[in-house]
This record gives C-alpha cells, sequence and structure tokens, in this order.
C-alpha cells in the first residue's frame, strides 16, 4: 500500500470514527453511560462468563455477523479481519473459505485438504472443506478460541476453532429477521421463528438464510474456444443463488431431559474464484486492473454448485451431581467447481507465435458422508472441582473426481480419459477428560488430556490414461496413514479483584497425517505429510475497568510447530503436500469494549504477529512459464532443466507463513440518538487494516500484500424499542481493490468484494 492510500485509509477511519465520538460527547451531558452486559461462552463446553474462561476467545455477536454480510459477503468469509488474529481467504469460490489463526492455516484448494482451523457448528465438527462452508444463519453468537483446542475439541485444532452457536427453540413464540437488498440485485434475508408446538413439551425453529447477486462480470474475449465457451459475454459471471434451511425441535419431556432434532439443506450455485492474469505487474504488488470484466477462453465461465444436507440429534439428561450429553451428527454434499485457472484467454498471451497458457480444472465430489458421535458425563453445579470426561467418533468417506483441460475439449484434441476418480475414507477416535480445581478463592487450575487415533485412506480407482485408453501412471494407487497422538492442555487463572483475572495456559495439539491424491490426475505420485504437532504458551489478563464501561483483554503468545504441514509445487508445476522441520511464532491479541457516554459503544481488536519457517533444507517451486522466471523472488535460488523446461526452487527457510498477517486492526463504532419513548437514530461503522502478509511460500516484491483497509457504514431508525429497523449500508464503502490471492506463474491476482450500497429492513418479535 502506498503512503498515499495509508494516508487515506487513517483519514477516512478517523473521520468515520471521529462523527461518532464528536455525537455521542455533545449528547452525553451528565447522564452515566450503561455497563457492559456479561458475555457467556462455551469455550470449555459448559457456559462461562468471558472473563473467566483461561483461553483466549474472541466473540462476534449475531446482529454484528448480520450487519457485516448485508451486502451479501460469504457469511464465513466476513469473520477476516473482524476478530483479532483471525484470517480468512478463499481461491475456489464460496464454497471452500480457508482459515488461519495466529498464522496458521492451509493454502491448499485440495478438495481433500485438511486444515489446521475446526468449523463448529451447533456442536457439530464440520471436517471437509466443502462442509466447512455451510453458512451461518439465523445465529446467536460466534466464538473464535484461538491457539491448540486438542483436549476438549480434538485433532486439526493446532490453530484453533471457530464455533458457531444458531438460536434454539424456546416456550416462547418469537421471531426476528433480516433482509437487505442493494447493489448488482444483491438480495440477503437471514429469519428464524419459533415457539411451542406442544406447552413445555415440543419447542421449534425454523431458519433460513438466501443470498442472491446479479452476474455482473464481463467476459470480453471474442476469439475461438476450443471448449465452446460462448464468449464474448455480458455479465456471464460473479453472480450466486445461495438457498438454505434449518428446522430444530426440541423435547422436554421430563425436566431432567431434553432432546434437541436439527436438519438443514443447502441449495447453491454460483461462480468459482476470478483470477485476473497479469494483474500483478513485475516488481510491484499493486493491481489495478478491472474488478468487472476477464478474458477467458475457457471453463464456461467459472460454474461452481454444490447440495449439502445434515442433521443432528443432542440429548442431555441430568443426574443432578452430573449431565450425561450424546451429540450424533450425519453430514453429505456433492457438487463440482469448475474454473479458467490461467484466469485470461491464451491468445492474448502468445509464446514463440503461439497462445500460451491455456488452463482449466474442475473438482467434483461426487459423494460425502460424515457421522460423528460425541458421548461426555460433566459435573453439574458450583463446587470447586468441575469435571467432564467422554469419547468420540468420527467416520468420513467421499468419492471425488478431478478433471483437467483435454476432458473438456471439443473435436479430435478432446482426451476423455483425461479424469481420475479418488475414493478417501478418514476414520478418528477419541477419548477424552478435563479437570477444573478452585484452589483458593481466587486461583483456578484445569487440565486436560486426549488421546486420538487418525487414520486416512485414499485409493485411486480410476486413473487419467491416454485418449486410447492407454495407462501411462506408474504411482501409487492406495496410501493409508495412521497416527495415535496425545493432546493435553493446562491452565492456571487468578483472579487479582473482582475485575482483573490473568491467566497462563500451555498446550500441545496435533493435526493428523494428510494425503494429496490430486496429483494423479497429472500422472504424478500421491505425496503425503506426517502429522504436525505444536506446543503453545500463552499468558493473558482479563479486565472489567471503569465502573464496567471498559472490557480489555490481552494476550500474549508462542508456539512451536514441528514437522509443519505445507503445499508447493513439484518440478513439474503439479501440486505437493510435505513437511518442514518446524514453524515458530509469537505475537499478541487484545480485544476491548468500551461504552465511555451515553449510547456510544465502541469495540476495537489488535493482533500482531511473527511468523517463520525454520527448514534450511526445504524449497519450494517459484513463478516460472517456459522456463522463465515472471516475479522478483528475494530468496536463494536453484534451477532444474534447461530452456523452456527450466524450473526455479526458492529456499523458504526464514520466511513467515503464508496469509499470515503482521498486524490486524479493527474496530466498530454505535451511536444512538434517541427520538422519543420507543425509537432512535443510529450511525455505526466498522474499519479494518491488514498488515504485511505474504500468499507464497517463497519471498518475492509482487505476492504479498501491505496496509490493505475496508471499512462499512450504516445509518438508520431503530423503532419500538428495537422491535424493528430500517436503514441504509454501504460496504466496502471506499471500493477498495485489495489483492487476496494470487495464481504465481501467470502474475494472476484474486480481488476483495466490491463496494455494495443498499437499504436493510429487519424486525423481531
Amino acid at each position: 500500500m502506498s503512503k498515499f492510500h495509508a494516508g487515506k485509509a487513517a483519514f477516512l477511519i478517523g473521520v468515520s470514527l471521529g462523527a461518532v465520538l464528536c455525537a455521542g460527547a455533545a449528547s452525553a451531558q451528565d447522564a452515566p453511560a450503561a455497563e457492559l452486559g456479561e458475555i457467556v461462552v462455551t469455550a470449555e463446553r459448559r457456559s462461562e462468563d468471558l472473563q473467566r474462561v483461561p483461553v483466549s476467545v474472541g466473540v462476534v455477536n449475531g446482529a454484528d455477523m448480520r450487519a457485516f454480510t448485508s451486502g451479501g459477503d460469504d457469511t464465513l468469509l466476513a469473520l477476516s479481519g473482524k476478530v483479532p488474529s483471525l484470517y480468512a481467504e478463499t481461491t475456489t469460490g464460496r464454497i471452500f473459505p480457508r482459515f488461519y489463526i495466529r498464522g496458521l492455516g492451509n493454502v491448499d484448494f485440495y478438495l481433500g485438504a485438511s486444515q489446521p482451523v475446526s468449523i463448529i457448528q451447533d456442536d457439530v465438527v464440520l471436517e471437509h472443506v466443502v462442509l466447512k462452508s455451510n453458512p451461518v444463519f439465523d445465529v446467536a453468537q460466534v466464538e473464535v478460541l484461538r491457539g491448540p483446542q486438542g483436549s476438549l475439541f480434538g485433532r486439526n485444532t493446532t490453530a484453533g476453532i471457530i464455533k458457531f452457536d444458531s438460536i434454539k427453540p424456546t416456550q416462547a413464540f418469537e421471531g426476528r429477521a433480516s433482509a437487505s437488498y442493494g447493489s448488482y440485485n444483491t438480495i440477503t434475508f437471514d429469519g428464524g421463528v419459533g415457539g411451542a408446538l406442544v406447552q413445555d413439551k415440543i419447542a421449534f425453529r425454523l431458519s433460513g438464510l438466501y443470498q442472491h447477486r446479479d452476474n455482473w462480470v464481463d467476459n470480453t474475449f471474442s476469439g475461438a474456444s476450443a471448449d465452446g465457451t460462448v464468449t464474448p459475454k455480458k455479465d456471464a459471471m460473479g453472480g450466486y443463488d445461495d438457498r438454505n434451511i434449518r428446522l430444530q425441535l426440541l423435547f422436554t419431556p421430563t425436566e431432567e431431559l431434553s432432546i434437541l432434532a436439527s436438519g438443514h439443506a443447502r441449495d447453491y450455485d454460483g461462480t468459482s474464484t476470478l483470477f485476473l492474469r497479469n494483474a500483478i505487474t513485475k516488481g510491484s504488488h499493486d493491481v489495478d486492473v478491472p474488478r468487472d470484466k476477464v478474458a477467458y477462453d475457457e471453463a464456461g465461465n467459472n460454474p461452481q454448485a454444490y447440495k449439502t444436507y445434515g442433521g443432528s440429534v443432542r440429548i442431555n439428561y441430568d443426574f443432578g451431581a452430573a449431565a450425561l450429553t450424546s451429540i450424533s451428527a450425519y453430514e453429505t454434499t456433492s457438487g463440482y467447481s469448475r474454473g479458467d485457472t490461467d484466469g485470461g484467454a491464451a491468445a492474448n498471451f502468445p509464446f514463440n507465435g503461439a497462445p500460451n497458457g491455456f488452463g482449466q480444472s474442475m473438482g467434483q465430489v461426487r459423494d460425502l458422508d460424515q457421522f460423528t458421535q460425541e458421548v461426555r458425563l460433566a459435573s453439574e453445579g458450583d463446587s470447586r472441582l468441575k469435571w467432564q470426561f467422554g469419547g468420540f467418533y468420527f467416520d468420513g468417506r467421499d468419492t471425488t473426481d478431478f478433471y483437467q483441460r483435454a476432458w473438456f475439449l471439443q473435436g479430435a484434441a478432446r482426451n476423455p480419459n483425461n479424469w481420475v476418480r479418488l475414493r478417501n475414507v478418514n476414520t478418528s477416535w477419541a477419548v477424552f477428560g478435563q479437570l477444573s480445581y478452585q484452589v483458593t478463592d481466587q486461583l483456578t487450575v484445569t487440565g486436560g488430556v486426549r488421546e486420538t487415533e487418525d487414520t486416512k485412506k485414499t485409493r485411486l480407482l480410476k486413473t487419467a490414461d491416454t485418449a486410447a485408453g492407454a495407462v501411462t501412471y506408474a504411482g501409487r494407487r492406495a496410501v493409508r496413514l495412521s497416527d495415535t497422538t496425545p493432546s493435553w492442555d493446562v491452565s492456571a487463572m487468578y483472579q487479582i479483584n473482582p475485575d482483573v483475572s490473568v491467566y497462563a495456559r500451555v498446550a500441545r495439539g496435533f493435526r493428523g497425517p494428510t494425503i494429496q491424491g490430486r496429483s494423479a490426475v497429472f500422472n504424478a505420485d500421491f505425496t503425503t505429510a506426517n502429522s504436525e504437532k505444536i506446543l503453545s504458551w500463552e499468558a493473558g489478563i482479563k479486565s472489567r475497568l471503569w465502573d464496567n464501561r471498559l472490557r480489555l483483554n490481552i494476550t500474549g503468545f508462542a508456539y512451536t510447530v514441528d514437522d509443519i504441514q505445507l503445499n508447493g509445487n513439484d518440478s513439474n508445476g503439479n501440486g505437493v503436500l510435505f513437511n518442514a522441520d518446524k514453524a515458530k511464532a509469537y505475537g499478541m491479541e487484545a480485544d476491548a469494549e468500551l461504552r465511555p457516554v451515553p449510547n456510544l459503544t465502541l469495540t476495537a481488536g489488535l493482533s500482531l504477529l511473527h511468523t517463520e519457517i525454520k527448514d534450511k533444507n526445504v524449497y519450494a517451486q517459484a513463478c516460472s512459464l517456459n522456463g522463465v522466471l515472471v516475479c522478483t523472488v528475494e530468496n536463494p535460488i536453484f534451477t532444474r532443466g534447461t530452456g523452456t523446461g527450466t524450473t526455479y526452487f526458492a529456499q523458504i527457510d526464514g520466511n513467515p507463513l503464508p496469509n499470515a498477517p503482521k498486524y490486524n486492526a479493527s474496530f466498530t463504532a454505535r451511536y444512538d440518538l434517541p427520538l422519543g419513548p420507543d425509537g432512535k437514530l443510529f450511525v455505526m461503522t466498522d474499519w479494518n487494516i491488514q498488515g504485511y502478509t505474504n500468499f507464497v511460500l517463497y519471498k518475492t516484491k509482487e505476492f504479498y500484500s501491505d496496509g490493505n483497509f475496508e471499512g462499512g457504514v450504516k445509518l438508520g431508525y431503530s423503532g419500538g424499542n428495537g422491535a424493528y429497523e430500517l436503514a441504509v449500508f454501504a460496504r466496502n464503502i471506499t471500493n477498495e481493490k485489495n489483492l487476496k490471492g494470487v495464481i504465481e506463474n501467470y502474475m494472476a491476482a484474486v480481488y476483495n468484494e466490491p463496494r455494495i450500497i443498499g437499504v436493510s429492513l429487519s424486525g423481531k418479535f
């Protein structure tokens, strides 16, 4: 980001915040500001005050989530930057968000990729990358648990978890809904209604989410297409339809027994991520090409579509001194995503007089079935000793196809055998327990341990053969990896006084072994990675200050990941999975909420982060096309091959982890101006600024962002003591073009969402 843009960001943020602060100060008079309410979290699988939990937790309430997504943003990607240490991105559209906490994540876009950030929706873990994209709607609260959470939540939580809790059924008849309309015919509806079906025995809640945007990106290519893509075409892509429904039934046959049954369905179709070829100029990371135009010669305008269904049954029986909980869940999905992976038209980028850089691919989940079962017994009440123990079983199976360009071509060039089919099976079991003891009125010590077995198996059911049917694949056709590993955590929390506590925590977690089978479509052998293991240390302070008008929580942390799983390319440009020796990191995060004067609420978040890969013997393939290094690599390199077959490899020792911002700062402000006995005008704004973020394993002058910022504003009227609200809003109000990802060899860029201006209406009863 240039100094001009940095100044522009600071000025706009300052103006927005200053306007809200001045409004609040002008009407403060002598009235006291309202105290902050208690935030209840379930970070340790029981309801507790956020200020009494020895874990670094960021919280976003449901109303704020709906404000962030009023412009049609992906409901999960919208969280990026809103919570300190949390970052999210995608290069595969709305069906494949990737999450990073404290710099740990996974850049792999393989449909079988694992992630060190676990997604848990209504107590159900969503493991497969497509299931992780299930939208969040009619949500009560989002909790981001930072750092390893392996003892209570299991494997693949080396970075942390993102936990979503929907609004649950109640006996009282109640409902809420919010709807918005904005630029590009963007429509969003998020609502829920429920109440008693049988008084004191059965209650329900029906929830829904609908998001739509018209196609708004033109495909300007006017040449020939080898796969029949119709070009040029106005408003060819960029739109989507995302339809979701959920029904919950709560049975309470006795005071001791409750049964919550939930079922949901998703029907989504839209456009996969659009790459913009040559949007990045060698020697610079600035991009400024049109957002609403591409020139694609293939891939049928990048379609993607998925259907997902699932359900769960949560049974809880209260024995008095303890409660037994069982959670059974099933999820299934199928669909595909197709894309022009070179981000342009080959005819527009000739090499030696011939079109250059054809590329398209498609991943298709033909069927996926995930079953999970958890049983736990936990103490009840406020005794000094609290405990819980239980077991967990996971079974995930999918059949997935990968198609390469020749399969789509027309005429003699078509190869109907240019695809592979993989069968993936992942089973896991675990036993766990946790004890928490209040040693004195001020000191509480907590410890947890979990033993997990994680097994993955991948079989190649069909090879990518020649058009004549000849088999050329010589790699493995079946791979099995398994690991049995303990994870644990120990923490101590000391209450200095009723308003200030300090805590320290050390935790060990792991991500299970991983198999990369997609490489078989390029006739390359499977690649694998062993389990990665993290040891994390953190200490923090949690405080309520200024007569409970300021909530301030600060955490410092440091961690080491041994055998960290990374992704790169081999000498043929095929994606590979590998372990590096280790990665180290340290940093801090702070969350604050302040009510300095009546009717004014401010929140702020800050994270600082330093990450470093530590392995002098690991290299990653760098940006090359036709034997030429197309970007400016700042690490030591070596080459293989000659002429147009030359490939370049960069040493990554000492480099930061990809998608690990050096800093992230966010804040929100809301001021309410009372009008009459039950109404008020309000203005609110939210902003995020992101520091240096490298997108690849090696360091360049091109493939990073620095100083990205984005803001939103909302102005409206709330009446009926909060019963309804009418507002105008703007998301990405300055229409920033932020670099969010790259395709290295094509110098292609991925942008953030454009500015959306609209109106919204919401109500509750």
